[in-house]
């Protein structure tokens, strides 16, 4: 189920990435998207280090973003903010 989180994440952000307008942004939300997808696929969940890494470049681009793409990387954030929050338990 956790996996499943971080691949909804990773998707959000990819379809975020398709409809930005600026190069530099779509970049950044697909290669964010990529590390997700990683994190979703490996063999050991985790830690809420990195998570809170991925949490902050959300937040980033959140701000840098706007319209339908901010609320895709909004909702990749808020998936992404509670799967960290069930490993802290």
């Amino acid at each position: 189920m956790s996996e499943g989180r971080l691949r909804s994440a990773s998707e959000a952000l990819r379809q975020a990435s398709a409809a930005a307008d600026d190069a530099e942004i779509q970049r950044r939300l697909y290669d964010l998207s990529d590390r997700l997808a990683g994190l979703a696929a490996g063999d050991e969940s985790p830690d809420g280090d990195d998570l809170m890494q991925h949490l902050h470049a959300l937040g980033d681009l959140r701000e840098a973003t706007s319209g339908d793409v901010s609320e895709q990387v909004d909702d990749a954030l808020e998936t992404v903010r509670e799967y960290r929050e069930e490993l802290d338990g």
